[in-house]
């Protein structure tokens, strides 16, 4: 079993940034498809990132379209550790972030896909 802790969330004026971090323990993650999600109060909760190992150094990187050019997803798989740095954020990018982990099969914006979940790190953009 994957414990997956994020840390780095905040609040920060609109325009601002924010880098978010997950540590993972309890197994080596390098093989492991790594993604961020976000919640808003009263919506679902939705794909952000995600970041696709092809071999230790080699990755693809995937985005949602309201994120795309302004978040960038990393990994460093000697330290089990993912990153998602924020820029240019805006008052809707408020949310709770998670960090997950899939093991197996199914689409990597899904998070029926996911196996492993954070306990999620608060994000406030004030406008």
């Amino acid at each position: 079993q994957v414990q997956l802790q994020e840390s780095g969330g905040g609040l920060v004026q609109a325009g601002g940034s924010l880098r978010l971090s997950c540590a993972a323990s309890g197994r080596t993650f390098s093989s492991y498809t790594m993604g961020w999600f976000r919640q808003a109060p009263g919506k679902a909760r939705e794909f952000v990132a995600a970041i696709i190992s092809i071999s230790w150094t080699a990755y693809s990187t995937y985005y949602a379209n309201s994120v795309k050019g302004r978040f960038t997803i990393s990994r460093d798989n000697a330290k089990n550790m993912v990153s998602l740095q924020m820029n240019s954020l805006k008052p809707e990018d408020t949310a709770v972030y998670y960090c997950a982990l899939k093991q197996g099969l199914g689409q990597y914006y899904t998070t029926t896909s996911y196996d492993s979940w954070g306990q999620g790190t608060q994000v406030t953009v004030s406008s």
